[in-house]
């Protein structure tokens, strides 16, 4: 047997099995192409990697109530990064929704919050001076945060991929600052949520801090029979009802001022529904402010 023929051979016995596994009618990238012994088509079978990769979000976002079959249809942004500010109080369901703009958009994810609670671990300058504000149950003030900010969205990657700020600005200097750093968002998200209901989440919060997984004591409680897990779980300092209190008051006050700067591609999104409801709501919002732009 020639050599070219026992090659052929030893190939059509692996790829089945690595090279090209099927993946689900609805990808977006299986593509069909005549032939001559099918005159109809055949799919074109992704690779492994990408058809993993394609069912690992399929799963994110059945794994939080979501349609996979939604997230397959008009990408009315594919190939146009977008600028996204999302605003909402502590609690309103913020974090889980920039997850899955994230993952819908494919923006840099940049939190404030994340990137100032790093700082108070490391235990550096502006760590500490934020750490004082933060368990006062106060806002972080400008000057400690603007710089650190304006210099992230001058990296390459939130150029290329567009950025989502979650929690900036929550000022009108900050805004101001934003748009003399020629920052320009084109939507402007405002998560609404009723204060007392904000109160009865943020209470209840409780942090693995392994994992950083975060749970709620009446609404999402860990596991009951994991007495290591909820041995574990911490209470962050400013959590308590009083602090959320001052909190409110000063998001409130704050906020009303950063609207002014975005009256022209502000969307008031109900937050208080499923994240499901929530989230269609925000992505056709994202996409009609898209489809503006063009």
């Amino acid at each position: 047997m020639k050599f070219s023929s026992i090659l052929l051979l030893a190939l059509s016995s692996i790829a089945p099995t690595t090279a090209f596994l099927p993946v689900p009618q609805a990808h977006p990238n299986v593509q069909r192409v005549p032939t001559a012994s099918s005159p109809s088509s055949v799919v074109l079978e992704m690779g492994s990697k990408a058809a993993s990769k394609w069912e690992s979000k399929q799963k994110w976002l059945e794994g939080r109530g979501l349609s996979a079959d939604a997230a397959v249809g008009d990408d009315s942004s594919a190939g146009s990064p977008v600028n996204i500010i999302i605003a909402g109080a502590p609690a309103s369901g913020k974090g889980t929704q920039c997850e899955i703009i994230k993952e819908e958009f494919s923006v840099v994810h940049l939190s404030t919050g994340d990137m100032l609670r790093a700082a108070v671990a490391a235990g550096t300058d502006v760590g500490v001076k934020a750490k004082e504000y933060m368990d006062g149950g106060k806002l972080v003030p400008d000057e400690v945060i603007i710089g650190i900010i304006r210099d992230r969205l001058e990296e390459d990657d939130c150029k290329t991929q567009g950025w989502l700020l979650d929690g900036f600005p929550r000022t009108a200097a900050q805004a101001e600052a934003l748009a003399e750093a020629g920052c320009t968002a084109d939507c402007f998200l405002f998560l609404d949520v009723p204060d007392e209901i904000l109160v009865e989440r943020v209470v209840g919060r409780r942090t693995d801090p392994e994992t950083g997984k975060i749970y709620h004591m009446t609404f999402s409680p860990p596991p009951a029979d994991d007495e290591e897990l909820i041995a574990r779980l911490e209470h962050r300092s400013d959590d308590t009802e009083e602090k959320v209190v001052v909190r409110l008051e000063q998001f409130h006050t704050n906020v009303a001022a950063v609207k002014g700067s975005y009256e022209d591609i502000m969307v008031s999104i109900d937050g208080n529904r499923a994240p499901a409801d929530v989230s269609k709501d925000i992505t056709e919002s994202i996409n009609a402010a898209l489809a503006k732009r063009a």
